[in-house]
């Protein structure tokens, strides 16, 4: 089980944990919503939860809840820049299906 940042998504994230200049890393989760049925979460977090499994990545901690676990193990986070856009993208190898919009997913 595991999950993995790219270096450029793990620069990006640690460049904003020293601008807020607090922060253990990111927590990376899944909810229900959107047209396919899942949605990814993603925040910075201040606190590991006794719940969390943590994950090393590229220097940075990522913490993930156990019912969220199976819908995203093996996946890997990068951050990109195409155009005028910039963001996460998620390269999640569970997906089967995903909305035209792009903000959900089903395994």
């Amino acid at each position: 089980m595991t999950i993995s940042l790219t270096e450029s998504a793990a620069q990006h994230v640690q460049n904003f944990l020293a601008k807020r200049g607090k922060g253990v890393g990111l927590r990376l989760g899944v909810r229900t919503s959107g047209c396919s049925g899942m949605a990814y979460k993603l925040e910075f977090a201040d606190a590991v939860d006794s719940e969390d499994l943590q994950f090393v990545s590229n220097g940075v901690t990522v913490l993930v809840d156990q019912h969220s676990l199976p819908y995203i193990d093996g996946m890997e986070l990068d951050y990109t820049r195409e155009g005028l856009n910039e963001g996460f993208k998620f390269n999640n190898p569970n997906v089967k299906d995903a909305c035209g919009c792009g903000e959900s997913f089903k395994v």
